[in-house]
């Protein structure tokens, strides 16, 4: 199923009636290189301050930018990642505005011709339901510096280690309708950042930001004038700046009032949007060409060459799964959310001979073994466990050598003393191969049923009761009696 146009569900209830949210994004991520956009600095994060800055950065007077092939073969991968148009001929100009670490006093950008045009991303918000929302453009402009205030009582410092860095402006169309939406929307495109290698996402570093434009109005009515919430840093900040806007919005409307298009600041602690300044439009900020840099023009080679290295992507990732492996839509979208657990999972499965069972692979790995990595706040693939040890846990299980709760007694001991052994060295060592003989099993329910006579007559009258002796003979077999042969033994005994 695939939405397109706000549910019900998605409505906020006001005093006067229901209101529908509309929502469109300008994600800033920073490109993945090891040099800025217009000069050969370096990116590397936490580097002490003013350590990383040219003397472009810091527009030295007859500075010349030069423009970074590696940034501009970077926005390229992530337009065709996008599904986008890429244009051969995009321009770069001159955005002016004043701000205390913008030292040229203009920030380069793209305004009228983008390097990339018009894409979609196709966004899974459950198993069962996808929207698509349009990508309006891409278009490349440096960053600017930071200004720190928390040093001195009575001065800000300015940092330009930043000031330069490539960032990519993903502009969305307003197709976003709900909290949840935008918050599955900024998932789904930082994932497909991260499998092109474009951008590495990390919101806490700031390099990945998104300015979220809120306007709300009555359903089916014209769009409402937007607010722009700037600068939000976290997917759980984007929601809730979100669901703040729209109530504030609400209320105004109800109460008579009109919106002033204005840019907002979130204050997650407070929970509250506040003003920061009056939205400006395009030609305030007074766009022309860059008269030092020559319109930039891709020959065709380089886009196909390009479009020739992309990897397989998480859309086409999570089809192929679910198509060789017989996953479910959820358990293929779990393991394609990060390229290198996807890759994990793939090896898990694929470890000589490659016969197993992938569907088990898929379950231990989002099991137990995800659930180790989170205790240690680690993706799977972080952690010890290698994809081997999964594989041959998964072949024990399925020949029947041990059972799911001996299984999981193993992850236990890979997790702690056993890091380095494969499961079944540790069966070996321990001795705790399944017990498969039906006569030793025979032998222990019959000891649990003559021990409890009144649970016997119990249980014929009530057949739930069976696995209360399931779970009596596992104990006195100390885990390893096959379970089946135990729930096939009490039914024939029990004659239920």
């Amino acid at each position: 199923m695939t939405a397109t146009a706000s549910t019900s569900s998605n409505l906020i209830h006001g005093a006067t009636g229901d209101w529908e949210i509309v929502i469109g994004m300008e994600i800033h991520a920073q490109v993945t290189s090891k040099s800025k956009l217009f000069s050969g600095a370096a990116t590397a994060f936490g580097a002490e301050p003013n350590s990383q800055v040219s003397l472009v950065d810091a527009a030295m007077p007859g500075m010349l930018p030069v423009i970074n092939e590696a940034c501009v073969a970077q926005a390229v991968r992530t337009g065709l990642g996008l599904k986008a148009q890429i244009n051969e001929r995009s321009v770069f100009d001159r955005k002016n505005y004043f701000y205390p670490d913008l030292p040229q006093g203009y920030q380069i950008s793209q305004y009228k011709h983008p390097i990339v045009g018009a894409g979609e991303v196709v966004v899974d918000l459950t198993p069962s339901e996808s929207f698509t929302v349009g990508i309006e453009r891409l278009h490349l402009e440096q960053d600017a510096g930071k200004s720190i205030h928390d040093q001195s009582p009575t001065m800000s410092f300015v940092d330009l280690n930043r000031s330069g860095v490539a960032l990519m402006e993903i502009v969305s169309k307003p197709d976003m309708r709900s909290a949840d939406e935008a918050k599955a929307y900024v998932t789904k495109l930082r994932t497909i950042l991260r499998y092109l290698g474009t951008c590495d996402g990390d919101m806490e570093k700031g390099s990945l930001r998104a300015d979220v434009n809120v306007s709300v109005r009555r359903p089916g009515e014209p769009l409402g004038t937007r607010c722009e919430i700037k600068n939000v840093n976290s997917i759980r900040f984007i929601g809730q700046a979100v669901d703040t806007e729209a109530r504030r919005q609400i209320g105004i409307l109800e109460d008579g009032g009109q919106i002033d298009q204005e840019t907002r600041l979130f204050d997650p602690g407070k929970g509250e949007t506040r003003s920061m300044r009056s939205k400006e439009e395009a030609h305030d900020y007074r766009y022309f060409p860059d008269p030092d840099l020559l319109p930039l023009e891709l020959k065709p080679d380089f886009i196909t060459d390009i479009a020739a290295s992309l990897p397989e992507l998480p859309d086409a990732k999570k089809a192929r799964f679910i198509a060789d492996y017989g996953l479910s839509p959820y358990d293929a979208s779990v393991l394609v959310a990060e390229r290198d657990l996807a890759d994990y999972y793939e090896a898990a499965v694929k470890v000589h001979p490659g016969n197993r069972d992938a569907k088990l692979v898929a379950n231990w790995i989002t099991g137990d073994i995800a659930a180790y990595a989170n205790t240690q706040g680690l993706s799977v693939h972080e952690t010890h466990i290698r994809p081997e040890q999964v594989a041959d846990l998964v072949d024990l299980i399925s020949d029947k050598t041990i059972s799911g709760k001996i299984a999981k007694d193993i992850v236990l001991l890979l997790i702690g003393d056993e890091k380095t052994s494969l499961p079944r060295e540790i069966v070996e060592k321990h001795g705790l191969k399944q017990v498969t003989d039906t006569g030793a099993i025979e032998a222990a329910v019959d000891a649990i049923m003559a021990a409890n006579p009144e649970k016997v007559a119990q249980a014929r009258a009530k057949p739930t009761m069976l696995g209360w002796f399931v779970g009596q003979v596992m104990k006195s077999t100390g885990g390893k009696a096959n379970p089946q042969a135990v729930n096939d033994l009490l039914k024939a005994k029990l004659g239920v």
